[in-house]
């Protein structure tokens, strides 16, 4: 197999989507489109919404046609429990039915978390705002291809509030951090292979400065930080960890699962 097909199942809802645009330069679908296109620039890529009924539809009767799923990231919170989230629930439980390799970053993973069973809750230990420090990957992730060629500790771009308390039957931790226990898992559910990041590959320090100088106000008020002069400190911070980014290793488990796809 050379070309690939992939379907990108955007994690916003149309509010968050021009949110992200504003402050990204792209919807959560489109960033990781551009960045699956960089790696692999003959890729056929179909995004769609959840929320919208009749793109899930289309889809679903058209599922045989892709070589794998990618669940994005998004700013969603699952124990909101509305509607619109219950599709993209819904929705990921239905893909579980293919024998499809679905790649989760983020609210992707705790999106097909859910569906497989798992539990999600707010972070006990905090959140990561923009970045996740140290994540540290197990022995059984060393073994997991979707580690391949990785270092081993490694900081990363990550935007999440809530983490995964309880994974899904017969998952495997991958790897962690002193902020989430899981930053990584594999599963297996109904004919699917799943492989979960709770931190985002696909983004870089300057985008997620943007996202967190957008949510501001709100972080302040949920006593994130201290004051604004700890929420600049913590902007400088990641401007310095934006010059020490190298993209191979930064974007290494998508180039990794592309290459599963292929295999």
């Amino acid at each position: 197999m050379t070309d690939l097909n992939i379907l990108i199942v955007e994690g916003n809802n149309l509010e968050d989507n021009q949110f992200f645009v504003k402050a990204a330069g792209a919807s959560c679908s489109d960033n990781l489109k551009r960045l699956v296109l960089k790696l692999e620039p003959s890729t056929s890529i179909k995004v769609i919404n959840p929320g919208l009924d009749n793109e899930t539809k289309e889809a679903l009767n058209n599922m045989n046609n892709y070589d794998g799923i990618i669940f994005t990231g998004g700013a969603m919170r699952l124990n909101d429990m509305t509607n619109e989230i219950k599709k993209h629930i819904n929705f990921a439980a239905n893909c579980f039915k293919y024998n499809k390799k679905i790649l989760a970053i983020c609210w992707g993973l705790q999106i097909c978390s859910t569906a497989a069973g798992g539990k999600v809750l707010p972070g006990k230990n905090g959140a990561h705002i923009g970045i996740a420090s140290d994540i540290e990957i197990n022995e059984k992730g060393k073994k997991n291809l979707i580690f391949k060629n990785k270092k081993v500790k490694f900081t990363s771009p990550a935007f999440n509030f809530d983490e995964v308390c309880k994974i899904p039957k017969g998952a495997i931790l991958l790897a962690s951090d002193k902020i989430n226990d899981v930053m990584a898992l594999y599963f297996k559910v109904g004919k699917s292979e799943i492989w979960g990041l709770q931190y985002h590959p696909d983004y870089e320090y300057w985008q997620m400065i943007n996202i967190s100088k957008g949510r501001k106000e709100r972080l302040l008020n949920n006593k994130y930080f201290k004051n604004e002069s700890v929420f600049e400190n913590h902007m400088d911070f990641l401007q310095n960890e934006e010059k020490k980014l190298d993209f191979t290793n930064r974007t290494c488990e998508v180039r990794n699962w592309l290459d599963i796809l292929k295999n």
